[in-house]
């Protein structure tokens, strides 16, 4: 039986450079700090369980021209970085919009016809 908590993997398996196409949606709903950014990827089913990863990556995004950053004056607390979305980032944006809703109707299409057969069997009696 296929279990992927054995295999050291998520329960839920995302395409794989999912995080950047989070991070991407993210600052383009709103240019936003790094922890920010890392508690809010929660809400698209990614783990902030590594912190120093999530940072790492908005470092190789933006060294790739896909996000820009600047640091932030705060009168409660220290400096802190804010991230937003350049042009080459919201391209990236609309292509990630195009892969994952090819996906998304694979999916949907792989579900219905397996909803399908196990409708027909469970009517039929079988497990």
């Amino acid at each position: 039986m296929l279990n992927a908590l054995d295999l050291g993997r998520s329960p839920t398996p995302l395409p794989r450079h999912y995080a950047v196409a989070s991070l991407l949606l993210l600052l383009a709903e709103s240019p936003a700090h790094g922890y920010d950014l890392v508690t809010r990827l929660g809400s698209l089913g990614l783990a902030a369980t590594d912190l120093s990863s999530h940072y790492r990556m908005l470092r190789a995004m933006e060294h790739d021209g896909l996000i820009a950053s600047h640091w932030e004056h705060s009168a409660t607390g220290p400096d802190r970085r804010l991230y937003r979305l350049t042009p080459a980032g919201v391209s990236d944006l609309h292509d990630w919009g195009r892969i994952l809703g090819c996906g998304h109707q694979s999916l949907g299409d792989y579900l219905d016809r397996y909803e399908n057969l196990m409708g027909h069997r469970a009517a039929d009696g079988a497990a």
